[in-house]
């Protein structure tokens, strides 16, 4: 008997979304639509850079410049909302990685303030995401806080990016990875996705999500060795915007679900907590798909698109040297326990996520060693 569910679809995205080689020397125009005096607040390994590199940029503009330490924590939060709150500052600017960006979305959205964000990598696509993850001053999570809206702006520089780690973007692309799978499994289950509130997908949010795995396969590597040799090419950007925008709406506005339930479980392994968000989601993705028991030859090629960037296939790429059964079932166990799980499209017990996990390593492993005899 079908049930009375809520089915308003719902959307989110920035306000305005811009890319492009050196757009960080045009932010004082794109802020100017807000004011004339703002507030940065920047990671602290890259403070002293960007600090200097505003100062030129602002020449027409009041800037301040904040390092951000420490974690986003509601303790944290009070400082850096006191900083803000007396400036008469006109936006709110974050620049950095997740934390920092984090924190920007926190203190714009409590002083009802205009919020733009700078990220410096491609590892994540928390950028054009409407929420804020809380963690205690000790880093163990807190909750989520949900926004009815995304940034006013998202200014990405494929300058910055393309030179930052190849890991990130590599991290990033297995976070993307997940996006359409995940949608898929949130439209069979048809289950409501990340907004705030009760919304389903709409057929845009899908749409995004299948040319967000269309672009990734077919230009990912490419990227990569562009982005090895310092070019910043078409395909750089093309996964730039991929890893970035695609994944963050895709993600957003169709749902998350098995890959950042299977990721949540690793988080619990103690020897998969060095590992990157996306390279533990990568993994995260095969285990999913496992465990729905998809086509062979859709297995096939993201576990040879993951060997082909150097993402994560089988437990020891996540840290997890022996892979006892007490330790796959600890993942197991902390996975069952998270809400994303309940978007997958069937019923699910801990004994099944334990043999998704071990059997998506045991697959992962075939196909490592049938790459390294070629």
């Amino acid at each position: 008997m079908g049930q009375i569910r809520n089915s308003i679809r719902g959307f989110l995205a920035p306000g305005k979304y811009i890319q492009g080689y050196g757009e960080l020397n045009k932010l004082e125009g794109y802020a100017r639509s807000f004011g004339s005096n703002f507030i940065a607040f920047i990671d602290t390994f890259l403070f002293e850079t960007f600090s200097a590199k505003l100062s030129g940029v602002f020449a027409s503009s009041s800037i301040r410049c904040e390092r951000f330490e420490g974690q986003v924590s509601d303790e944290n939060a009070e400082r850096y909302i006191e900083i803000s709150r007396g400036g008469n500052y006109d936006a709110i600017i974050g620049i950095g990685g997740g934390r920092t960006l984090d924190m920007a979305k926190l203190v714009a959205h409590m002083l009802k303030l205009p919020l733009i964000i700078v990220p410096t990598s491609a590892a994540t696509d928390a950028p054009t995401s409407a929420l804020s993850v809380i963690y205690s001053p000790a880093g163990e999570h807190i909750r989520e806080v949900f926004y009815d809206k995304g940034p006013d702006i998202v200014l990405v520089d494929s300058e910055i990016i393309a030179k930052a780690p190849i890991r990130l973007l590599v991290a990033g692309m297995g976070d993307a990875l997940a996006t359409y799978y995940e949608a898929r499994a949130c439209r069979e289950s048809d289950s409501f996705n990340n907004l705030k509130g009760e919304f389903k997908r709409t057929l845009a949010s899908y749409a995004i999500a299948k040319e967000c795995l269309r672009v990734l396969m077919r230009e990912g590597l490419h990227a990569k060795l562009d982005a090895e040799a310092g070019i910043c090419s078409p395909a750089v950007e093309n996964i730039i915007e991929v890893n970035t925008l695609l994944s963050g709406i895709g993600a957003e506005s169709n749902g998350a679900a098995g890959a950042h339930a299977f990721h949540d479980g690793f988080t619990a392994v103690e020897e998969c907590k060095p590992y990157l968000h996306g390279e533990r989601v990568a993994f995260g993705v095969l285990c999913q798909l496992v465990l729905e028991n998809r086509d062979k030859g859709e297995l096939e090629e993201v576990i040879r698109f993951n060997l082909s960037i150097g993402l994560p296939v089988t437990l020891q790429d996540i840290g997890i040297a022996e892979p006892e059964p007490s330790v796959i079932r600890t993942a197991a166990k902390a996975a069952l326990h998270s809400p994303l799980i309940l978007r997958e499209p069937l019923d699910l017990t801990e004994d099944m996520l334990y043999h998704a996990i071990y059997s998506a390593h045991v697959l992962g492993n075939y196909y490592k060693k049938q790459a390294a005899q070629k």
